[in-house]
Order: C-alpha cells, then structure tokens, then sequence
C-alpha cells in the first residue's frame, strides 16, 4: 500500500499564494514522475504540472510562469508553490506520483485524496 497525503489547500483572494505538499508512506521501491492535477466543479480532472526523477518540469499554458513544481526524493515529497493565484484556479488539487513498490513491479499511479484551493475575486 502506498499512501500520499496532500496539505496546504484553502481560501485565499485572488493574487495571493499557497503551497501545496504531498508526502508519500508506505511500501515504495522507487518513485519516478511525479505531478499535480486539479478538478473544478463540472470539469473534468486536468492536468497542471509534472516534475521528472531528474527534476524536469512541465507546466499546463494557463500556469506557467505563476506555478513552480518541486521535489524533494530523500523526502519522498512534491509541492506546488502558487503565486498570483486567479479564481479559475479554484478546485480539487491532486498530487499524483508514479511508484514502483519493489523492484520487479511496474510502476503504478498513487493518488492522494485531494485538497480544495478556492480563489475569490
């Protein structure tokens, strides 16, 4: 079993900042890409920004230059600084990482179970 468990959500006007965390326990051999996505009411899950092993970063059009990705591998942790934040930020957010739980095992998507940032106007 593999656990992530995000923190960091919450109200906040807009222009302002949050930082999202998600740490990772339970059995894990390696952790490769990690990424965070976010889910606001009607919409379907999207896609906002990726970080390699290596520590590569991709970010959705609509955040780059506002979102920085991160991770710290000894920790097993990823976080997601938020500046600038607008009201279309505003959703679910969740951390997802690619996990191989031993070493003959393929990698599987864990996934936390979310934390909701609102932006007012």
């Amino acid at each position: 079993q593999v656990q992530l468990v995000e923190s960091g959500g919450g109200l906040v006007q807009a222009g302002g900042s949050l930082r999202l965390s998600c740490a990772a326990s339970g059995r894990i051999f390696s952790i490769n890409a990690m990424g965070w996505y976010r889910q606001a009411p009607g919409n379907q899950r999207e896609l906002v920004a990726t970080i390699s092993r290596d520590g590569s970063t991709d970010y959705a059009d609509s955040v780059k230059g506002r979102f920085t990705i991160s991770r710290d591998n000894a920790k097993k942790m990823q976080y997601l600084q938020m500046n600038d934040l607008k009201p279309e930020d505003t959703g679910v957010y969740y951390c997802n990482m690619k996990v191989r739980r031993n070493w003959r095992d393929p990698q599987d998507d864990s996934w936390g179970q979310g934390t909701q940032v609102t932006v007012s106007s």
